[in-house]
């Protein structure tokens, strides 16, 4: 059994947008707005030929951290995101 990829996330917090790259390529994104305190996740996509591999969950998890870190709150438009929140209720306390 081989190791789960390595996923490096990079987070662009002057474009709104958090990457996810693996091998050296742009292999996902999840963009947000900045709204009075409230991080709005937009959209969340992987690249088709990669998906399976965690990486969506992975950019999750970043956003998630980023709006703890920062006492935002969580506003999902992203079904993917709502659909994670759902899946791990420890979450749910940053919505707003």
């Amino acid at each position: 059994m081989s190791d789960p990829p390595s996923i490096e996330i990079r987070h662009h917090t002057g474009h709104d947008r958090i990457e996810a790259w693996l091998d050296g390529r742009n292999a996902g994104e999840l963009t947000y707005r900045m709204q009075a305190g409230v991080m709005v996740v937009l959209h969340t996509g992987v690249d088709p030929a990669l998906q399976g591999q965690g990486i969506a969950a992975a950019l999750v998890r970043s956003a998630l951290e980023h709006a703890r870190a920062h006492e935002f709150k969580v506003r999902p438009l992203c079904s993917y995101v709502a659909a994670y929140v759902r899946r791990h209720p420890e979450e749910r306390e940053l919505l707003g």
